[in-house]
């Protein structure tokens, strides 16, 4: 009978996951001890390679600069591109900019829009999201690529699976967010079958900061601001 073999470094990756732990909560603790001490906030979701002279990136400090003035405080993921854009604007209003950064071996970097005090990095993305989620009034999603749409998803199946309390979901852009809020209904409420009409009730599709704030506002006439979870 041959003896059972293991990769080489298997005992010591499992002692390595076990300690991976304490790093793991010590990141849950340090962002839920800060992001409890600020108010209501709205996250904003784009693309890191959104450059200060495309429209999409003026648009969104146009959004978060209105959000700002009505109230909220803007999260972002606090790198560039839409990131940026999003705490430039809550910064001209004089609101709260909050940003959540991930070290990236590309794209990622703080930008100089983010309040001194709020600015937390994590290792773990997990733990990043959770605090999107937990900490936002609302989420506003920019043209954006797979992490956007991580994040977009994330949250409507949150919502979906009442693990979170509902939130107003804005998607802005309708040249970039049509075609897919299309095959949403189309394919996988109508054709398939696979998701109810509820389940997409939250989204709203619009073009200007004037528009994301009657969402927010027309929203929160109805249901009280508090953490998500």
């Amino acid at each position: 009978m041959h003896s059972q073999t293991r990769p080489k470094g298997w005992n010591e990756n499992k002692t390595n996951d076990s300690w991976a732990i304490f790093k793991i909560v010590g990141e849950f603790v340090n962002g839920f001890e800060k992001m409890s001490q600020i108010g209501p906030c709205v996250s904003i979701f784009g693309s890191a390679r959104t450059k200060p002279e495309d429209p999409y990136y003026k648009l969104t400090v146009d959004v978060s600069q209105k959000i700002a003035e009505n109230g909220y405080g803007v999260i972002t993921g606090g790198g560039p591109g839409i990131m940026e854009a999003g705490n430039k604007g809550a910064h001209l209003a004089g609101g709260t900019s909050v940003g959540l950064n991930i070290e990236l071996p590309f794209e990622q970097h703080d930008n100089p829009y983010i309040d001194s005090d709020k600015s937390l990095d994590f290792d773990y993305f997990f733990v990043r999201k959770v605090m999107f989620v937990k900490y936002s009034q609302g989420f506003v999603v920019m043209p954006g690529g797979f992490g956007t749409l991580d994040e977009l998803f994330e949250a409507i199946t949150l919502i979906q699976t009442h693990k979170i309390q509902k939130f107003p979901i804005i998607l802005v852009g309708t040249e970039f967010w049509s075609g897919l809020l299309d095959w949403v209904k189309t394919t996988l409420l109508d054709k398939f079958g696979n998701i109810s009409a509820k389940d997409i009730a939250l989204i709203h599709l619009v073009d200007t900061p004037e528009e994301v704030i009657d969402v927010l506002n027309n929203f929160y006439e109805k249901y009280q601001l508090s953490p998500n979870f």
